[in-house]
């Protein structure tokens, strides 16, 4: 089969937005189909994006013209009130019959893993029904099927993540002791792209998992050793979806309304029972679960087309001055628009610390530097190689420059003692309609309770330092257009 033009439904989702740059680098024409067309803007290279709903039969067979292969990697959990799988099965019914009519050769489609029967949870009923709506349709559908997608960004993950990190004493449920075959992201992935390269054939489900089989005991105590914390859990029989979804919701960041679904299928045995996919994928070879955990974990690591983890893990659609968590990041964003050029901006955020300083309170700056020398770290006294110019790998005071990209971004990655790792992004935005901005972002990955404890303390820092530094930034990089060509501030001497 000769595929050339892709659709990709859910390209803003945590497999679609992986997924995507994926596929362009490999020579596919790529077509995202999203609800509102915005938040892909400016987000991938090379895309066309066909806006629309998947409810609305005429905009779903717009996008779905000159199309040889979709993926269906859409379902209504996170945005309808109430019986979500029935708002699944009529998306899946429109797309079926679009999808038919418009031609398609071929539908990718990523379900649940489970087996079949009446004690099959509400979730995991739901996901297998669409695969069948898909079948019904008349193209043929190729859908996988998954358990726990071990990856920074999946529901399943993050909330175990978050469980084992803030608490190190856990009262869990008996569905802790359900087995379970976690698969890394990236084995996924593998899946979606080699279908592309496989010759015209049925519809086919394929079962695919990781070397592991795990009960979700074990994988909070693996990752809980992989991430060096002791924890302790004691199950208790009375734990109902509802309390543990309303527990999941007081102390993580996934929201009950997706938590509690979720947490419903977790009672289900979820393994690989069918091995299809191994000999019909034979490049494939699918990791163990605590290799796909330290691939999460691992902030620096290279991901196929993503140059580091930041790409993959979308913060562009975070607003401004926003404080939270995502991903297993606590974040500190501040935009600041700007009547300069992205050149007069970068020329000051390019040129912070060692001797010229940071701009605002550089005295809690140096005693922060104090206070990490005391505690064995570097501290500031390194300084800067150059006071104008950087490249990556450099010193910055505590500071190593991870990402360098001149008059557009400079990210630090932070080396003082810390419970956690952090980083400092200095982005120079430009929007569609022209107007520029200062994009000033502080991520930490706390590691434990200690961590969380670490940032919340610090915040009435952040708020005094992170916002001034950038309102000054912004105001030096005007000051220097409007006087002429663009130039640094004197870096700081003694006297001052």
């Amino acid at each position: 089969m000769s595929v050339t033009r892709v659709l990709v439904t859910g390209a803003t989702g945590y497999i679609g937005g992986r997924l995507v740059p994926r596929l362009v680098a490999a020579g596919y024409e790529v077509r995202a189909f999203a609800r509102d067309a915005a938040r892909l803007q400016g987000r991938f290279e090379r895309i066309e994006i066909a806006e629309g709903d998947l409810f609305d039969r005429a905009s779903v067979a717009r996008a779905l013209q000159g199309i040889d292969v979709a993926y269906y990697l859409v379902h209504s959990m996170s945005r309808v009130r109430g019986d979500f799988a029935a708002s699944d099965r009529d998306a899946a019914a429109i797309f079926a019959s679009a999808a038919y009519e418009a031609g398609v050769k071929r539908i990718v489609y990523l379900g649940g893993l489970g087996v079949e029967g009446r004690a099959l949870s509400h979730h995991l009923r739901s996901r297998h029904e669409v695969g069948e709506i898909l079948r019904a349709g008349g193209v043929p559908v190729t859908e996988f099927r998954a358990a726990i997608i071990v990856g920074s960004g999946s529901a399943s993950f993050e909330m175990l993540r978050y469980l084992t990190e803030r608490l190190p004493v856990m009262i869990v449920p008996k569905w802790v002791d359900t087995p379970c075959q976690p698969i890394g992201v990236r084995d996924v992935l593998a899946y979606l792209m080699a279908e592309l390269a496989r010759p015209a054939h049925e519809s086919v489900v394929y079962e695919i998992g990781g070397t592991d089989v795990l009960t979700y005991k074990e994988m909070m105590a693996r990752y809980a050793a992989i991430r060096g914390l002791r924890r302790t859990m004691i199950v208790v029989p009375f734990f109902t979806p509802r309390l543990s979804s309303g527990w999941v919701h007081l102390v993580t960041p996934i929201p009950g309304s997706i938590a509690r679904p979720l947490i419903d299928g977790l009672r289900n045995p979820v393994v690989v029972r069918d091995a299809r996919a191994l000999s019909d994928f034979p490049d494939i070879h699918p990791v163990g679960y605590d290799t796909a955990v330290r691939r999460a974990l691992d902030r620096y690591s290279v991901a196929g087309p993503e140059t580091t983890w930041f790409d993959a893990y979308d913060v562009r659609d975070l607003p401004g001055d926003f404080v939270g968590s995502k991903h297993g990041m606590l974040i500190d964003r501040r935009q600041q628009p700007a009547h300069a050029s992205p050149h007069a901006l970068a020329a000051v955020f390019t040129s912070l610390g060692g001797k010229r300083g940071w701009l605002y309170a550089d005295g809690l700056w140096e005693f922060r530097g104090i206070l990490d020398r005391l505690v064995g770290g570097i501290g500031t006294r390194r300084g800067r190689r150059s006071p104008t110019t950087l490249r990556v790998g450099d010193a910055v005071d505590f500071w190593r420059v991870e990402a360098y990209e001149p008059d557009r971004l400079l990210r630090l990655r932070a080396e003082m003692r810390l419970p956690g790792y952090a980083w400092l992004q200095f982005e120079a935005v430009t929007e569609p309609d022209g107007a520029v901005s200062l994009r000033q972002t502080a991520f930490f990955e706390p590691r434990g309770f200690f961590g969380y404890l670490y940032w919340f303390s610090v915040m009435p820092f952040h708020e005094l330092i992170f916002g001034n530094m950038a309102r000054r930034i912004v105001r030096e990089a005007e000051d220097a257009e409007s006087d002429g060509p663009v130039a640094l501030r004197p870096e700081r001497t003694a006297a001052s």
